[in-house]
């Protein structure tokens, strides 16, 4: 990596980027399988990649998803194109061999504590769950990410019986800009970071 991106690219996946609250248009699942290409090869702790997404494309898909919203989310996610689940695999390090092949990664993980693959497994599908916001940016959908709903319906409903446990939404399609609030404000450098 030797050049910085233009600001136009830095505009659409940052600058000028937006969390919208209504959307429309249409989204491919070819574009879904490119989203999914690009997420892929973001970091994530010894590439243990333990996010799982679930698009919530279909009438009865967002009929199972429904309940499950609060009541300022349900409007606004039953009508974009796409809805993303965002979940961690708890069984993440299973795919480790694979995923780690140049060490017994796998051993690391077997036997800890829930609360520790809990939270390599939450901090890691975070991670991927930005990746995806970045990379649905960068092919010119706009997105909608958000935490009001109850994760319990959302695992009962989509994955149940899995070790699969919910994340965050994220709603994705071409947003409305009527449908948005004045950019709120962010901290400065010096309230939220320091050089050492």
């Amino acid at each position: 990596m030797t050049a910085a991106l233009p600001d136009t690219a830095l505009d659409q996946l940052f600058r000028t980027a937006r969390t919208y609250n209504a959307f429309g248009g249409e989204i491919s699942d070819q574009i879904l399988h490119q989203l999914y290409d690009l997420v892929k090869f973001g970091p994530t702790e010894a590439n243990t990649t333990p996010a799982r997404f679930v698009f919530v494309k279909s009438k009865a898909a967002k009929e199972k998803l429904g309940p499950a919203l609060s009541e300022g989310n349900f409007a606004k996610t039953m009508a974009a194109p796409v809805v993303v689940i965002v979940g961690y695999d708890m069984r993440f390090h299973d795919k480790l061999p694979y995923l780690f092949p140049h060490t017994d990664a796998k051993s690391w993980f077997e036997g800890s504590p829930d609360e520790r693959m809990y939270r390599v497994a939450l901090r890691s599908s975070s991670l991927q769950g930005a990746y995806l916001i970045m990379a649905a940016r960068a092919l010119g959908l706009d997105t909608g990410p958000m935490s009001g709903f109850d994760t319990d319906k959302v695992d009962e409903a989509f994955f149940k019986g899995t070790d699969i446990k919910s994340n965050f939404l994220v709603n994705l399609g071409q947003g409305d800009p009527a449908s948005i609030f004045a950019r709120s404000p962010r901290l400065g450098f010096d309230e939220a970071a320091r050089i050492e």
